[in-house]
């Protein structure tokens, strides 16, 4: 009877791990066809606006406006990730970086449907100015973020480079201050009985 219990509890354990694996595979492969589809929808997007900033206009200046602020903010997320494991201040930059690009992502919204949805000229030329200014002030922000984690970085590439310059210098001075290879004679001579003066040997006898 007890050997019919553990069993059952066994068993029970094992589908409640296989139910819970089963569970998070299917979550891991909702995340990544999700990413993946935000990714083909963001590849789609770029390749639009870069034909579509080529134009002359306002729907140009649109698409122009909604690249760079894009480009602002993704080199400045691959400056800060790329160095966020070995500087925890890049962690928190990165977390600043992410309520900026949600202002980011809000107003290009409303560049989108400016450009996609608005066939007033009027309206569009009317709203575009305040939308630029918002704009720059986004990429202000991250251009700032970027360019300071880009000088962290130098600051410290050049502080190792020369604490390893210092340390290198004083192994090679203690490296030059060498011992003789053999150590001399017992007895206080420094040559060999065969190599002392003839007289000292003579005066011996």
């Amino acid at each position: 009877m007890e050997i019919a219990i553990a069993l059952a509890v066994l068993s029970l354990l094992f589908f409640t791990v296989f139910v819970l694996a089963v569970a998070r595979g299917v979550r891991a492969t909702r995340r990544g066809i999700d990413r993946a589809k935000r990714e083909v929808r963001r590849a789609v997007t770029d390749a639009s606006l870069t034909a579509r900033s080529a134009q002359p206009g306002l729907i140009g200046d649109v698409a122009r406006t909604r690249r760079e602020l894009r480009a602002s903010l993704d080199s400045t997320r691959g400056t800060l990730a790329s160095g966020a494991e070995r500087d925890p201040a890049l962690g928190e930059a990165l977390a600043l970086l992410d309520q900026l690009a949600g202002h980011a992502d809000r107003l290009d919204g409303e560049l989108a449907s400016l450009m996609t949805g608005e066939p007033d000229r009027a309206r569009i030329a009317g709203r575009l100015p305040d939308l630029r200014v918002r704009a720059d002030r986004i990429k202000a922000s991250a251009d700032s973020l970027r360019m300071a984690a880009q000088d962290r970085a130098r600051h410290d590439n050049v502080e190792g480079l020369d604490a390893l310059q210092d340390q290198i210098a004083i192994e090679a001075k203690a490296l030059r201050h060498w011992s003789p290879s053999e150590p001399p004679p017992r007895g206080g001579h420094s040559l060999p009985p065969r190599e002392r003066p003839r007289k000292a040997v003579e005066d011996a006898d």
